[in-house]
């Protein structure tokens, strides 16, 4: 049986992906967030970071979204192995 890990959406290579379990965020980027669709339950995926690691691109709901890395290390994804 495999078992679920639960990591910041940062910890995943450009490429791989999970389903959010959790928003660590203040509450003004948590809610801009969940108005565009990034629900617990979503599957995201981390498509690249900058050449500096800041800023970060994400892809979820067939959409393509910059965060600061901050932000991004908030998401809390669950993967299985």
């Amino acid at each position: 049986m495999t078992e679920a890990t639960v990591q910041p959406l940062t910890a995943l290579p450009a490429g791989k992906g999970g389903t959010v379990s959790a928003l660590d965020l203040p509450g003004d980027v948590r809610a801009r967030l969940l108005e565009l669709g990034l629900v617990v339950g979503t599957h995201v995926e981390m498509v690249r970071f900058a050449p500096l690691g800041d800023p970060v691109e994400i892809r979820f709901r067939g959409c393509n979204l910059s965060l600061r890395r901050h932000e991004a290390d908030g998401i809390l994804v669950e993967t299985t192995p």
